[in-house]
């Protein structure tokens, strides 16, 4: 079978996106083992992970998300915003889209392009919970992250300690994605180890969000908005704030297309 994908990438996050519309593809790529090859850098087209679009009932579409293990995976703010930048190249919606996916409705909108990248702006689930340590936030941002932070993040073996901190005997019914973070001249540097890719990617969305709302409840940095700086890229995340709780999280930056494709499976 001859699969059509097309290449995105947010600020460094990489995706296979596909169209499933027509759901002709769904049987094919519902195997662990395919997605692994399409995801794999040297034997497949390469990349953090998957994304189909299909159509739903009542929104613009839902997006379905795989781990580049093959594993369906939790939301992905970058895949999310990707995934938006692909169904306004199709014309699926204009400059806004409200969809479905992990069992959640989203909404983002396009703000414009810069660099030939979209600037896509995500609204992200409320947050109202949170595990709160002496330098360490766990919260769960569509997918659950153990942040902390740290002096020196460009020394860090992210790979190696990403790792054994994922795989830590307290995260061990509900693995973690594992932040590590650097506050530097009121900007958060960021660096994060993904679960599902089980190795440092260049940006995660969901771990930004994360991350902001950490510095603020552990009272690292107070800001309307918050800039961070990942390996891949910068991206922006604000909320508003009420007895605790996070709502109208906003997770904006780029969402690059790359190439259109096609590859025998």
């Amino acid at each position: 079978m001859i699969l059509e994908f097309s290449k995105f990438q947010g600020t460094g996050n990489d995706f296979i996106v596909i169209d499933n519309r027509s759901h002709h593809i769904h049987k094919h790529l519902d195997n662990k083992e395919l997605i692994e090859f399409l995801c794999n850098r040297r034997f497949g087209i390469g990349a953090d992970g998957l994304i189909l679009l299909h159509n739903k009932a009542g929104y613009d579409f839902e997006m379905l998300y795989y781990n580049s293990d093959g594993l369906p995976g939790t939301m992905c703010g970058n895949g999310g915003r990707c995934i938006v930048a692909f169904a306004h190249m199709l014309q699926v919606i204009r400059h806004s889209a409200h969809f479905f996916a992990n069992d959640k409705a989203y909404k983002a909108s396009i703000k414009g392009k810069k660099n030939e990248a979209f600037i896509v702006a995500l609204q992200m689930q409320d947050v109202t919970s949170y595990e709160k340590g002496q330098n360490f936030l766990i919260v769960d941002t569509g997918s659950p992250h153990y942040v902390s932070f740290t002096e020196n993040l460009t020394q860090i073996n992210v790979d190696e300690t990403g790792r054994r901190m994922r795989n830590e005997a307290a995260f061990k019914n509900n693995s973690v994605n594992v932040n590590f973070a650097e506050i530097i001249d009121n900007n958060i540097f960021l660096r994060t180890y993904e679960r599902g890719v089980e190795a440092e990617t260049l940006s995660c969305g969901t771990g930004a969000v994360a991350t902001a709302i950490a510095s603020h409840v552990l009272g690292k940095l107070n800001a309307k908005k918050y800039t961070l700086k990942t390996p891949g890229g910068e991206l922006v995340v604000s909320f508003d704030i009420h007895n605790n709780a996070f709502t109208n999280i906003q997770l904006e930056g780029p969402a690059t297309f790359v190439y259109n494709g096609k590859i025998n499976v």
